[in-house]
């Protein structure tokens, strides 16, 4: 228990100090995941809704599918865009291997399912007598398709910060794609694997504790600006 208490104290310090280094991984961690965040919802939330109002076939097919991938581990993810951007891959020759770029795409293909299946969630729940008075009131695709988003804004939102969270927290794809490299591919999650390995807490704990409070931080700011719009 003591020996918690003092790396925890410790990690408290360290965050407190900024750190150069820890400030490092803090930065890329949140420059490849909310790259790849707003990436995956400039996806996800116009293919989520236009699945959910859709009438083709294989729809059924087609979300079974999304939710399948929802489960989807990152080292199979990691595995597969290495295949292709490897100096043996297709596109071997753009020297993505270890580059947050990399990072990037396969964290994007972690959460585009994710963002794109909530966002089915989120549209389908939306009463269908809305789509019906803005029909009426001779609203067009354009107008009716704002009101649907509209009304089901805070669980598009919810989606977002889903796969943010998501995202934020991986650590196979960062290992397999970024290589872990210090002050260039380095996360929160692979350095705090890293000093685990080293058996050096104080980085690792601090590091945890940093993610933790963004985390925190991104629901509180949504559940405020939830509040807000409620009212």
């Amino acid at each position: 228990m003591s020996f918690f208490l003092e790396s925890f104290v410790a990690a408290c310090r360290l965050a407190w100090s900024l750190d150069p280094e820890l400030l490092r991984v803090v930065q890329v961690s949140l420059t490849t995941s909310c790259l790849a965040t707003a990436l995956a919802s400039l996806v996800g939330v116009p293919a989520g809704f236009a699945i959910a109002h859709s009438r083709m076939p294989g729809k059924r097919l087609v979300v079974t599918l999304l939710n399948t991938l929802l489960a989807l581990p990152t080292v199979v993810i990691g595995l597969f865009v290495y295949v292709f951007i490897s100096r043996r891959g297709i596109f071997g020759p753009l020297d993505l291997l270890y580059t947050q770029q990399a990072m990037i795409i396969g964290q994007f293909i972690l959460i585009a399912p994710l963002v794109t299946a909530l966002t089915i969630a989120a549209v389908s729940r939306v009463d269908a007598r809305y789509r019906k008075t803005a029909r009426t009131l001779g609203a067009g695709d354009w107008q009716t398709a704002l009101v649907v988003l509209r009304e089901g804004r805070f669980g598009i939102g919810a989606a977002v910060i889903s796969a943010f969270g998501r995202v934020i927290s991986e650590i196979g794809i960062s290992m397999m794609l970024g290589g872990n490299i210090k002050g260039f591919t380095r996360t929160m999650t692979t350095a705090m694997a890293l000093e685990y390995d080293k058996g050096s807490f104080t980085l690792a704990v601090a590091l945890g504790l940093v993610l933790m409070a963004i985390s925190l931080g991104v629901n509180i700011l949504f559940n405020l600006i939830q509040g807000r719009s409620g009212r």
